[in-house]
């Protein structure tokens, strides 16, 4: 009989809820970081990028840098619907990733939008612009570049596997060889609940963002198991592999878990019911990677660095890709279990692969010491990035696509941008990032894309300029090395995980 139980270290403390008067007019208010949106009869509920909605008729949730998630009522059953705004056109993105310091372009945004989505009515026009301002505002907050030590938690009585943060940076997870999975209050460094249940090192973690309400871990047991983030309770057990789950994801809006193991397979499981959908086979070794589509694809040349507005369909969670030791990566088509594109190119295993937030584009790292580039539509491997030394442990895009780093077994770090359009596309470094003494596991950017952070073997994570490479902050402290990192979505906070059995909280 499998056992999940949960450990309870601290009262979740009531969430404060703010309700306006019932009227012609829509009033905003921030309340514990969110902004709630009322108006005449109906509760809206707007998350800037950081909450869980209310489930009620009307909310709109901001996913990710760039996506809406809207839910209302159908049939007497509450529906999500995605909204990207990279499914716009993509020079009016373009414009609003690198143009936000001006308030000129967001009527052009909400036009667009409303054009996009019948949902957003003449009523909500003013409520999503006000979001747009508000997102538009966080852009051009200035980074935080000095980080001290916030926290040191001695986190679990065994080696660390994996640390993340919830969408809002108020709670994150570690998972460790001692089987369990904890959730953290990230301000306290309370310890909220240890999930406990499983019989081998709990390998693999996530939230199912942005939503945060629910954690998946995946383990040596060969199981992956799904909880509640806010009782810890486990809701499932999902039992099918043969071997070691490593990694797993939800889907965008939270109806999906895939999972990935060292029995060559994928699987996706309904986490309502718990049951398996599919078995993705076709890789003839360890899948050590996934990751679902986050946004629409968007395909070939235009006028906006080599893209057109021309939308081909790869919405929100509909495709998604596993990256195998097999040397190569396949892109699924989630609603039929059918593999798309077999990406074939690598001289060596696949370490990472990763999909552009417009979902046209994924990049794949390998052992063979190079970064590759493949488009999403055709398969067709567009660029080889060159230069490491060693093998490439990890990659990654920034929101807008236009920019990728990758980390090293060589000790550095390379940051990538795309330039040119049509034919002449192309990336080119624009940053090497040298400092470490010791290979470089673990790499991401900052939700604005300016800074790019860095884990290393040498034990120290370390804070970088995106556009110059500039040396901006090492962060010291752990005594072994330092396998994973991760910035809360507003940037102002950085968590690290490492083999001294601690993880840090930086402020």
């Amino acid at each position: 009989m499998e056992v999940c139980k949960s450990v309870d270290h601290a009262t979740s403390k009531h969430r404060k809820e703010h309700c306006l008067g019932d009227g012609d007019t829509t009033d905003i208010a921030d309340v514990d970081n969110h902004v709630t949106l009322q108006g005449r009869g109906m509760e809206k509920f707007f998350g800037l990028l950081q909450a869980k909605p209310i489930k009620k008729a009307g909310g709109i949730l901001l996913q990710g840098s760039l996506q809406l998630v809207s839910e209302y009522e159908q049939g007497g059953t509450t529906k999500t619907k995605s909204l990207d705004l990279l499914d716009l056109t993509f020079k009016c993105v373009v414009k609003f990733i690198t143009g936000y310091r001006t308030r000129s372009n967001t009527d052009e945004i909400l036009n667009e939008i409303c054009e996009k989505e019948a949902l957003v009515t003449e009523k909500r026009k003013p409520q999503v612009y006000e979001l747009i301002e508000r997102l538009k505002a966080k852009l051009v907050k200035v980074d935080k570049t000095k980080f001290g030590a916030y926290q040191v938690l001695r986190a679990h009585i065994l080696p660390l596997t994996n640390v993340a943060f919830n969408k809002s940076g108020s709670h994150f997870i570690t998972g460790s060889y001692d089987r369990t999975c904890k959730i953290w209050q990230t301000e306290s460094g309370e310890e909220v609940h240890t999930l406990e249940g499983h019989r081998n090192v709990v390998y693999a973690i996530a939230f199912n963002l942005p939503f945060s309400d629910k954690i998946a871990t995946g383990s040596f047991d060969k199981t992956a198991r799904l909880w509640s983030a806010e009782t810890g309770e486990c809701h499932h057990v999902f039992q099918s592999h043969s071997a070691e789950v490593v990694c797993l994801q939800f889907n965008p809006v939270s109806t999906i878990l895939a999972t990935g193991g060292m029995d060559t397979l994928a699987k996706l499981w309904d986490i309502e019911t718990g049951t398996e959908l599919a078995s993705l086979s076709g890789h003839t070794a360890e899948v050590i990677a996934l990751q679902f589509s986050q946004g629409s694809s968007v395909s070939s040349e235009g006028d906006s660095g080599g893209y057109s507005d021309t939308v081909c369909g790869a919405g929100a969670g509909r495709l998604m890709l596993t990256g195998s030791f097999d040397h190569t990566v396949s892109l699924w088509d989630v609603r039929s279990g059918e593999r798309t594109h077999h990406l074939i190119g690598h001289a060596a295993e696949v370490a990472a692969a990763a999909f552009s937030f417009d979902a046209s584009l994924v990049t794949t790292a390998s052992m063979d010491k190079t970064v590759r580039v493949w488009d999403t539509r055709t398969g067709r491997q567009l660029h080889v990035l060159t230069g490491h030394l060693d093998e490439v442990l990890d990659v990654t895009f920034d929101a807008s696509g236009r920019r990728l780093v990758s980390a090293s077994a060589d000790s550095t770090s390379r940051v990538w941008d795309l330039r040119g359009s049509g034919p002449n596309r192309g990336y080119r470094e624009i940053a090497h990032l040298t400092g470490h003494d010791g290979e470089v596991s673990k790499v991401c950017f900052n939700s604005r894309g300016t800074l790019v952070l860095t884990a290393s073997a040498d034990k120290t994570a370390r804070l970088w300029d995106a556009e110059t490479g500039q040396l901006k902050d090492i962060l010291v402290g752990h005594t072994d090395e330092v396998f994973s990192c991760a910035f809360n979505y507003e940037g102002d906070t950085i968590i690290t995980g490492s083999k001294d059995n601690t993880c840090r909280i930086w402020r």
